[in-house]
């Protein structure tokens, strides 16, 4: 997508690496959201950081900050942290195919064209590579004059420290010049250093601006970047507060031609802590080591890596772009897929000591928001599972090892430091029941049926808790695949009484864990869950669905519903004596129910469950009725008339999908179910994607472009879709949108994988699983499945088409094809399987 002019105004595309924190590259190419000290911290500025570039023709001097006009809130004044008082370019474009940034500067009569590239390393299934704490630069220099051109591009970089050290140095043909502050200890959770390297052939290192009050620093590295011929290589002996550092690469251009400098920016904020507990003493705080720093000794370690793996990094990074940029999906949907992938990059994410994953569940402006890699919002995010398969089975590995008692409750928020006490708060229906689903999903993508038989006992004891004598909540007491006890979930508050919704999630978990008892020869476990999940998918379609749509079955005014359950010590979002909480003695009715409503996530379990290619749970021709009303209910063109009590995520004559309408022949509860008529994009996603799955495609498309037409760059930042904070995690559901789209399929303990295209004809996805992934294209009569990670290790294809023939890396290949399904002797395929179709 590019933007220009005003759809310039909200754009901070993160740059760093998965759990290392980010700096955000503005529309007009500024520095802001620098979020690499361990916290968020939306809307800051490492003051003066920036490039710049001088051209001298003849003798003649011009120069410019490589960035456009200002667009930072001009309301007082600025003491120009962003650079904005300085000559600068007109003309902007900004282009963004993340994980790829491109800007393009330029204005008439000026003799340079400057194209920043700029990234971090986003490697599928190469987590570590795609872990660097860095943001990586090429700037492409294009003399478009008639005159050759003698060109100095400077970075400028604020070592933020009160007393700093900035030192120069040189290593394998690069310069560069490490920042460190030696006020804090190494091991202290304050310690940091900065690093930036250029590649350029001849490259000046100023460790120091000049030193003195007022505007004294910036005036004189003005004058000598745009008067002198080199920059002068000022040094200090003493620390300094806050100084800056400047490299400045000088190329001779050509008239006509075109010159690359590379830049890194590396940093180390070494000492992680837990500094958001009301209530810890300082020794439970941690610290605990941030992962990459056990994989480099500093910023500097780190920038010479990324300076020195440069050109693989950029070339695997815009191979995935480019596949996923030349998908066969609607531009709207590609947006939303590659955006929402920015989430992996930015402070909502951590990576701890021993390289696992553990993410918030957005972050506020100073803080994170909502801690504990929460169960029932990472629920709803699919990129990590394809894509850094070993970083999401990592959360599976936490939660099993460290939040999970001995009853089968698990904690679906995990504290830090990792092995603190867990989270003492009822389990989240959503939240538990999707563990097993993702437990089963790992497996399936990994295909390590080892690594389930380790943990088996634990999986089962989570989906057998919904059923046991220790569930204070009762969710299924009687063992008949209903839930009708008190259940928790991911809007916050309890359902009391059966609901499609999580009747799905929970006849899903009864599914996959028949499935996976079966693998490891449980029958009495298979069995049991088998006849659990018939009788409540059974009971499901024939009692909560209401003509139009699926919903709860639960009378409002029956307050012994809540009387079942004991108040005392009881704990609740809103306080204490919880099922007190949930009655209405106005009105007469319970709060916080949907009974009637039309529920945007009614069927969520028949979306995970069309993801994993499980059987449907709904029947065909309700489901499609619900979905239908789902779509004429629930999507509003135009949100000017919608009575909306909650948080403000579309405004005015702005599209969405709400979470719940109360159509008119139905009654809304006084107090329905919370954040009611919010739009909340992970939500919309998922709802999205169901109707994707079943023949709905341009419903799909509508719902999702209504989504990103609300993230144009002008009125919201394309990559930051919020929710309970920024860079909110349950935006990657929008990821779920390729393999659904693709009609991909998988079972890696077969090792299988299938397509089935929701759109007949030509066309080409993505795909990902185990340990590898790549683009599968349809044209010609012939699928092409490229591999461009490691080598896949396959025995059955599937595709619904009558086979000519079947090729692996150019040897032809033996099969037999039956029932959609093209069956081969196992082999590992490193470059392309060729599949001609009759």
């Amino acid at each position: 997508m590019k933007y220009e002019n005003k759809k310039l105004e909200k754009i901070s595309f993160p740059l760093g690496g998965i759990g290392t924190g980010s700096v955000g590259l503005a529309g007009n190419g500024s520095f802001q959201d620098w979020e690499i000290f361990n916290r968020p911290n939306k809307r800051s500025y490492n003051n003066l950081t920036h490039f710049a570039l001088r051209v001298a023709q003849e003798r003649k001097y011009v120069s410019k900050v490589l960035q456009g006009d200002c667009i930072a809130n001009l309301d007082g004044y600025s003491w120009g942290e962003t650079m904005a008082g300085f000559p600068h370019f007109r003309n902007v474009c900004f282009e963004g195919r993340f994980p790829m940034a491109q800007l393009c500067l330029s204005e008439e009569g000026f003799p340079i064209v400057a194209r920043l590239h700029a990234f971090n390393p986003f490697i599928p299934h190469n987590e570590d590579d795609s872990s660097l704490p860095a943001a990586l630069f090429e700037w492409e220099l294009e003399n478009v004059s008639n005159r050759d051109a003698d060109c100095a591009l400077a970075f400028s970089l604020q070592n933020p420290s009160d007393s700093g050290i900035n030192t120069a140095f040189g290593q394998n043909g690069c310069r560069g010049i490490y920042l460190r502050d030696t006020a804090s200890g190494e091991d202290d959770t304050a310690y940091f250093d900065l690093c930036m390297l250029c590649d350029g052939a001849e490259t000046v290192a100023e460790e120091y601006w000049y030193r003195g009050g007022w505007q004294d620093a910036q005036s004189v590295y003005w004058r000598n970047f745009t008067e002198m011929e080199r920059m002068p290589k000022r040094t200090y002996s003493t620390p300094g507060k806050k100084d800056h550092a400047t490299l400045v690469a000088y190329v001779r251009i050509p008239a006509g031609e075109r010159r690359r400098v590379r830049f890194v920016m590396a940093w180390n904020a070494p000492n992680a802590y837990n500094y958001w507990g009301k209530d810890l003493q300082e020794e439970e705080r941690g610290p605990w080591k941030n992962y990459y720093a056990t994989l480099f000794a500093d910023s500097r370690e780190t920038a010479e890596y990324a300076m020195k793996h440069f050109t693989p990094f950029y070339e695997k990074t815009k191979a995935f772009a480019d596949a996923l940029q030349e998908s066969s999906l609607p531009q709207s949907v590609i947006d939303a897929i590659s955006s929402n992938l920015s989430v992996l990059k930015s402070p909502t994410v951590l990576r701890l000591t021993d390289g696992s994953l553990w993410g918030w569940e957005g972050v506020f402006d100073h803080t994170g928001a909502c801690e504990g890699s929460c169960q029932h919002v990472w629920n709803y995010a699919y990129a990590l599972p394809f894509l850094f398969p070993r970083l999401e089975r990592s959360l599976r590995d936490v939660t099993l090892n460290y939040a999970l008692g001995e009853d089968g409750k698990s904690s679906f928020r995990i504290m830090l430091p990792i092995g603190r006490k867990p989270w003492d708060f009822r389990a989240c229906v959503d939240g538990q029941m999707g563990e097993v689903i993702k437990c089963y999903r790992e497996w399936k993508i990994s295909g390590d049926t080892e690594w389930l038989r380790a943990n088996a006992g634990k999986i089962f004891s989570m989906l057998e808790y919904a059923w046991s004598p220790e569930n204070p909540d009762r969710w299924d007491a009687d063992m008949d695949g209903v839930m009708e006890g008190r259940q928790h979930h991911t809007l916050d508050m309890e359902l009391f009484g059966p609901s499609s919704w999580l009747q799905s999630f929970y006849l899903l978990a009864l599914d996959c864990g028949a499935r996976m008892a079966e693998a490891l020869g449980e029958e009495e476990r298979v069995e049991k869950y088998r006849a659990m999940y018939e009788h409540g998918k059974k009971w499901t379609n024939e009692n909560l669905f209401n003509g139009e749509y699926f919903c709860q079955k639960l009378d409002l005014k029956d307050k012994s519903i809540l009387d079942r359950f004991d108040a005392e010590n009881d704990k609740s979002v809103i306080g204490n004596n919880g099922a007190e909480n949930y009655w209405n003695t106005e009105s007469g009715q319970i709060k916080y129910q949907i009974a009637d409503g039309c529920i945007i996530d009614q069927m969520l379990g028949e979306w995970h469950g069309a993801i994993l290619g499980m059987e449907p749970i709904f029947d065909g021709e309700k489901k499609k009725t619900a979905l239908e009303s789902l779509y004429r209910y629930n999507y509003v063109p135009s949100m000017r008339e919608v009575a909306n009590m909650w948080r403000i995520f579309a405004v005015d004559d702005e599209a969405g999908t709400i979470i719940c309408s109360y159509p008119d022949r139905f009654e809304k509860p006084i107090i329905p179910i919370p954040y009611c008529e919010e739009v909340m994009t992970g939500f919309e996603y998922a709802a999205a994607g169901l109707m994707l799955a079943n023949g709905y495609v341009d419903e799909c498309e509508t719902m999702v472009k209504a989504i990103r037409d609300r993230y144009d760059g002008e009125k919201r930042n394309p990559w930051d879709e919020i929710e309970c904070g920024h860079n909110y995690a349950r935006t990657m559901a929008s990821y779920a949108l390729m393999p659904l789209w693709s009609g991909f399929s998988f079972d890696m303990t077969e090792k299988y994988i299938g397509f089935a295209p929701v759109v007949h004809g030509d066309g080409q996805y993505v795909w990902s699983v185990g340990n590898t992934w790549g683009p599968v294209r349809f044209a010609d009569k012939k699928c092409v499945l490229t591999v461009l990670g490691e080598p896949l290790t396959l025995a059955t294809f599937g595709l619904q088409c009558e086979i000519a023939s079947v090729c692996a890396d150019g040897e032809r290949v033996a099969f037999d094809a039956c029932d959609g399904k093209i069956r081969f002797a196992e082999r590992s395929i490193a470059k392309e399987l060729v599949i001609k179709v009759i």
